[in-house]
């Protein structure tokens, strides 16, 4: 679909992209075949939306919550994950895309954090994409953590305006989120950017993450091309 078709487009965008080990249960498949096949297609999407100007891309990876899951599937996850970094991150670079995290980094396995470090550094000049990678993160976790960084700042209260309590999250210097999409027929945000999505608009789709392709973005990208957005206005 050509750009031209769209009368707007977001800066922003985030993906919570669900459906992958149902999508792998429907098949006869392991849950963790559609975990990886997945993470190919998380590629491909990141690669599909660098052709069009826009500047920030957020992937909802593993939540906080995502801890309570069989400890096989876990540890399968992290692997997935790091080996995707690992063998991608030369092309993302390539591609001017710079890579941050957003989350508990200091939880994960010491191999997953080594290459997410190494992505961030390798990546942190870069201008056409922002990448941000949410893993081992939760939306309540950060704010309370913000509140916790603040106090120990000892900043006044009378101080703390809605721009210096963003600034202690870790989408500081972020924008706020544009678009956020949901694949795999769920309609809730599961406690993913939860300040950030105020005034997101949304787009939920029942195809699951492994089946979402380019057709299916540029629906969302046309939906949100004809809202017209408020912000509380008229």
């Amino acid at each position: 679909m050509a750009i031209k078709k769209f009368t707007q487009l977001p800066n922003h965008i985030a993906i919570v992209p669900d459906g992958n080990g149902r999508w792998a249960e429907q098949r006869g498949l392991p849950r963790l075949s559609g975990h990886q096949i997945g993470a190919e297609n998380m590629y491909h999407m990141i690669n599909y939306l660098n052709e069009y100007p826009i500047k920030y891309l957020t992937l909802y990876g593993f939540s906080t919550e995502n801890w309570n899951r069989p400890k096989e599937e876990i540890n399968g996850l992290f692997q997935i994950l790091e080996d995707f970094i690992d063998k991608t991150v030369a092309e993302v670079h390539q591609e001017g895309i710079r890579l941050r995290h957003l989350g508990r980094i200091g939880e994960l396995p010491r191999g997953l954090q080594r290459v997410i470090n190494k992505a961030v550094e390798l990546t942190k000049d870069n201008t056409r994409m922002t990448l941000n990678i949410a893993f081992n993160y939760g939306g309540r976790t950060e704010i309370l953590e913000a509140v916790r960084r603040i106090i120990a700042e000892k900043i006044p209260p009378e101080d703390i305006t809605e721009e210096v309590f963003a600034s202690f999250l870790d989408t500081a210097g972020l924008p706020n989120v544009d678009l956020l999409i949901r694949t795999g027929d769920e309609l809730r945000l599961s406690n993913f950017l939860i300040w950030q999505t105020t005034y997101s608009e949304y787009h939920f789709t029942r195809v699951l993450w492994p089946d979402f392709d380019k057709k299916d973005i540029d629906k969302a990208l046309l939906s949100y091309s004809r809202r017209r957005r408020r912000f509380g206005g008229l």
